[in-house]
């Protein structure tokens, strides 16, 4: 009798962490930049590399507002290579050549020589090798706008 009291007492809460495991909302599957390069190449997807680095205030705002939102987190998850970079940080990247870049040479490259602030999203089209450079904070509204537009963007230029 006691095992089936004890039975009935946890039942409301094994049921309750089973259901919370399903209404967690999806994240961004962040990876580095010579990963997700690589990645972007080999699938077709457009690159989307958030630049960033831990003492910009926009910067967290936009991981805690923009990409937290489930729908966002959702359409980068699905069609996009999600990249985190923080130009600041030592490291090596590979940025199509065999010499490694430090992470302000690379921010360079990307930029054109025109760095544009943080936190900076620059999208790779791999299908026309063309980067796209969009500066500044971004609402969820706003961010989904450009998403689709890459989206769109990369149909076009796809094989027919």
């Amino acid at each position: 009798m006691m095992r089936m009291l004890l039975l009935i007492g946890l039942l409301p809460f094994l049921v309750g962490t089973t259901l919370h495991r399903e209404d967690v909302p999806e994240k961004i599957k962040w990876v580095d930049f010579n990963t997700g390069m690589s990645l972007a190449q080999s699938t077709g997807k457009i690159a989307m590399i958030d630049c960033y680095t831990e003492w910009c205030g926009w910067c967290k705002v936009m991981d805690k507002k923009t990409f937290s939102d489930p729908k966002i987190a959702q359409k980068i998850n699905e069609n996009f290579i999600a990249i985190k970079f923080n130009p600041e940080l030592p490291g090596k990247y590979f940025a199509g050549t065999q010499d490694s870049l430090t992470g302000r040479q690379l921010l360079m490259a990307l930029s054109n020589n025109k760095p544009s602030g943080y936190p900076t999203f620059f999208f790779f089209v791999p299908q026309d090798r063309k980067i796209f450079q969009l500066p500044g904070y971004q609402d969820v509204t706003q961010f989904g706008e450009i998403l689709e537009n890459m989206e769109k963007y990369q149909i076009e230029r796809l094989p027919k």
